[in-house]
């Protein structure tokens, strides 16, 4: 469990009637962005309350009455989920820094500059989002918002949604290394063995990638994989 003193609370108010619980602020913000969390180390207290600051428990009947259920674990769920997590400024602040940072990294990471193909740098990204006064939701995944944001970023820089398809072809010296690192790095569309003992592949990923996907190949390949672009795909 949470430690008091670290908790927040977690309010919901049902046919006028508040119900709140003591919660970690960082694993229910995780929890509303659909992340499996551990549920034991989520809450503080078993308790659901009408005032957690005065100690005043809800009853089992009150629960199941505004719940339909007195499931203790579905009604927390229901109560971050649908309700107010009451955190501090100085924890929305650490929040909405990390948030930026993550938004800022999938921009980077999933766009381009349609005049040269290139990524924008990170702190070009950050001074068209302040520019632009772009809200971000500490609450919600990047994915479910970065859409929003990189509209309203275009009429400040020129930017565009993009996937690329590479062939990367591996020396059989590197294939075992390789293979994994670029299964897991991102979607393989196709691949072939040749008579040679080499690995050919296409592989799709953001465009912003390609230069994190060249520094991996020079890890796993030391500078022997051969690469080619063989098409851009805009969002």
């Amino acid at each position: 469990m949470v430690s008091l003193d670290k908790a927040v609370i977690a309010r919901i108010k049902k046919g006028g009637e508040t119900f709140e619980v003591l919660v970690d602020p960082y694993l229910a913000r995780d929890l509303r962005e659909g992340k499996e969390v551990d549920f034991e180390e989520l809450i503080a207290s078993d308790e659901v309350y009408k005032d957690a600051k005065k100690g005043e428990r809800t009853s089992i009947e009150e629960l199941t009455k505004h719940f339909g259920t007195s499931d203790f674990e579905e009604i927390v769920r229901t109560i971050i989920l649908e309700g107010d997590v009451q955190i501090t400024a100085e924890q929305r602040k650490e929040m909405y820094e990390q948030k930026k940072k993550q938004v800022i990294e999938f921009i980077r990471k999933n766009t381009v500059d349609p005049r040269t193909g290139a990524p924008h740098p990170p702190s070009r990204i950050e001074r068209a989002m302040e520019e632009a006064k772009v809200h971000i939701d500490i609450f919600k995944t990047v994915e479910a918002q970065v859409k929003d944001i990189v509209k309203v970023l275009k009429p400040i820089i020129p930017i565009r949604v993009e996937e690329v398809e590479i062939a990367v072809k591996i020396p059989s010296a590197y294939t075992g290394k390789a293979m994994g690192a670029i299964y897991s790095f991102g979607n393989v569309v196709q691949e072939e063995w040749q008579k040679d003992g080499s690995w050919i592949c296409i592989i799709r990923i953001p465009a912003g990638m390609q230069g994190d996907l060249l520094d991996l190949l020079g890890r796993v390949a030391h500078g022997e994989a051969l690469t080619k672009v063989l098409r851009r795909i805009h969002g």
